[in-house]
């Protein structure tokens, strides 16, 4: 395809920041191609590279290429590379995004041909959670949840409804089974798909129509796949009909690195592609850019208990650095203390920053005690993969309402706001309502207006809708002529949305929720008024605000709090894991269901976090549902060779601080006073 190689391939193919698996990688074209890239081996330098590649060197426009990634922090920061590398006329046309993000764009053009309109609604989860909730006529959260995962899952390995009622074998997957089946006929009447739906329909439209998986696979003739190991069966599809036959593309990933399978994330898929793609290439890369040699071989020990599809050993040129420390508390309170008694000597030692550090765990239940120790100390402290206020549950029922008197043809916006809290339209009229829409191409909102849709319901079953949708053009009027925090005020009492919210929750999370809906208010007020902006305004400042957040994330001088989930694909100096124990690292219940494998993996992933640093800590007792429970470390510190761990804390190991500590942080000090007695001397 490429055999001569012209200047700037060259250029590409002797740089010297590219080692020579990653150069092999980025030029290798003559088929499929898997890339396995252990932790911190420069995989997005391959992607970006290789996009660069194709478009200057092997003669395949940008607009013929698509990377997909599995976040849109990743895709942003992927395109953000590549525009370093192309000029602005190379880079046009390029798609770089989520599977999820491609999906929409294929069933936006296509979605005629599965009798949708083009303009459908994409419910989140909490929309599709609220369908089940009325399916299952149940507000318990947690049965919710679980039918929705399950339901989530089989869509992802391509299991319909019918298929499912079929081979149920328990009351419970009858239970799901059946509400999958009326859930999917909701989303049907409704002319809406879910996020699992965004993959599994452009799948069924290319098997249903050659000619569009044909035009499709001319569009995009060439697909780099990064985090690969993560695709659930679904994905694998897509990739495998988009490409054809001719397999033109760059799968990126590592085994040792798929930690999603409770999502659906399937590690098959790497093995399924030897056999789909006989002709599979596959290139390693090993040399680790990131960490010290002592946590790489402590990295490599952990996953070398996995059994393993491909034999991989991460290496690096960095240097041997400091053991790992392994640091026993007393308890959990203790332990808070200690971390963050040794985060700031550390800190005052070594003149670092505090977004130097990081503060690892299992679960998000973990960072409270942590907060606390943090905020006693006012140590600043940034939650990764925390939740947004915009996204609060009482936040989006709120811009629901804002989105629909913005555009009355919002679908999502419109079934939400009808039903939070419900204004007395039931769940036919809305399929009814749903079912005309789609034949006529028309939005829920105009629809509803239409005669042929009103002589098809009772008189009784039409005049809440109306109702309903003169209010929202009422307020549609008045959302440009009044100050936005007090029609938002009036509206949320017209509603009666505190009186609803307190229906449905306990006081306590009733009142936060309430709290976290009249703070809005003040904004919207404040906001309103200082920049002279009306509701409507407003809407598309809160959606703007929503799209860009999280990019400045690494700007801020703050110690990061993250799960181990939220860290991937992240690096630190020097981290510090938490609750390393038995039941919680590995989790009770992954170990309970077989999937100790995935935790080990999890463990391999903290510790490929740290550049130069590792402290894990672990407690003798903990307190549990009100009671105190002695704990066990985690076999995963087992497992790590002894010549990379050094002991603090429990018998017959150092001591918290160790006497050569205590020494070398007394002559640190020393210096420290000595120099500036000196400076001051000097003036």
């Amino acid at each position: 395809m490429c055999n001569a190689l012209s200047p700037s391939t060259d250029t590409i193919m002797s740089r010297p920041d590219l080692n020579p698996p990653q150069r092999e990688a980025i030029h290798y074209l003559d088929g499929p191609l898997l890339v396995l890239a252990g932790a911190g081996s420069g995989k997005t330098r391959v992607i970006t590279f290789k996009i660069s590649h194709l478009v200057r060197n092997a003669g395949i426009e940008a607009r013929n290429i698509a990377a997909i990634t599995f976040t849109n922090k990743a895709a942003r920061e992927m395109l953000e590379r590549v525009g370093k590398l192309l000029s602005p006329a190379e880079i046009r046309g390029l798609t770089v995004s989520t599977f999820h993000s491609l999906g929409m764009q294929i069933l936006r053009q296509e979605a005629t041909h599965l009798g949708y309109k083009t303009q459908f609604s994409i419910l989140d989860a909490y929309d599709a959670g609220k369908i089940i909730s009325d399916i299952l006529k149940t507000t318990h959260k947690d049965e919710v949840r679980k039918v929705q995962s399950q339901i989530s899952l089989w869509k992802n390995d391509f299991k319909s409804p019918a298929e499912m009622l079929g081979c149920a074998c328990d009351e419970w997957e009858n239970v799901c089974a059946r509400t999958y089946l009326a859930y999917q006929d909701t989303l049907t009447a409704y002319q809406a798909m879910d996020f699992d739906d965004l993959i599994r329909l452009p799948v069924e439209l290319f098997r249903s129509h050659p000619e569009v998986l044909e035009r499709w696979q001319n569009k995009l003739r060439y697909l780099l796949i990064d985090e690969y190991q993560d695709t659930n069966t679904c994905q694998y599809q897509l990739v495998k009909l988009l490409t054809g036959v001719r397999g033109m593309f760059t799968a990126v990933g590592d085994d040792d690195q798929s930690i999603y399978a409770w999502r659906g994330a399937n590690m098959e898929n790497l093995r399924l592609l030897q056999q789909d793609f006989p002709r599979l290439k596959i290139i390693k890369l090993e040399q680790n850019y990131r960490s010290t040699a002592r946590i790489l071989s402590a990295a490599n020990s952990v996953i070398a208990n996995n059994p393993k599809l491909f034999e991989k050993r991460l290496w690096s040129e960095l240097g041997l650095g400091e053991p790992i420390h392994a640091v026993q508390c007393k308890d959990d309170e203790h332990e808070a203390e200690t971390v963050i008694q040794r985060l700031l000597a550390h800190k005052f030692e070594h003149r670092t920053k505090f977004s130097d550090y990081a503060i690892l765990y299992r679960g998000n239940y973990q960072a409270r005690l942590f907060e606390q120790a943090l905020r006693n100390q006012r140590i600043p402290y940034q939650m990764s993969g925390g939740q947004s206020f915009f996204d609060k549950t009482e936040i989006k029922d709120v811009i629901a309402y804002m989105r629909l008197i913005t555009n009355p043809d919002d679908d999502p916006a419109f079934i939400r706001a009808l039903t939070t809290p419900r204004r007395g339209v039931g769940a036919v009229t809305l399929e009814k309502l749903g079912s005309y829409a789609g034949q006529r191409n028309k939005s829920l909102f105009a629809a509803a207006h239409e005669e042929g849709f009103q002589h098809q319901v009772q008189a009784a079953q039409l005049e809440p809708l109306m109702e309903f949708c003169q209010f929202i053009n009422s307020l549609q009027y008045r959302a440009l002529r009044e100050p936005a925090g007090e029609l938002a005020a009036e509206m949320l009492k017209a509603i009666g949305y505190e009186a609803w919210l307190y229906e449905m929750e306990e006081p306590r999370p009733a009142e936060a929720k309430w709290k976290n809906v009249t703070d809005m208010v003040a904004w919207l007020a404040k906001k309103g008024e200082a920049d002279d902006k009306s509701l409507i305004d407003l809407t598309q400042t809160i959606a703007l605000i929503t799209m860009l957040e999280g990019r400045d994330e690494g700007e801020v001088d703050a110690v990061k709090m993250s799960t181990l989930h939220a860290s991937k694909g992240l690096e630190y100096p020097h981290v510090f894991l938490i609750g390393t124990e038995e039941g919680i690292l590995p989790h009770q219940e992954s170990v309970e269901n077989g999937m100790l494998e995935e935790e080990r993996r999890l463990m391999y992933v903290g510790i490929t976090r740290a550049q130069r640093s590792l402290t894990l800590t672990y407690c003798v007792k903990r307190r549990r549902a009100g009671e105190w429970q002695f704990v066990e470390p985690s076999r995963f510190i087992e497992e790590i060779s002894g010549d990379d761990l050094r002991h603090y804390g429990r018998p017959g190991a150092e001591p918290l601080v160790s006497r050569n500590e205590g020494k070398a942080r007394l002559a640190n000090l020393s210096q420290l006073l000595d120099k500036k007695q000196r400076s001051e001397g000097e003036d």
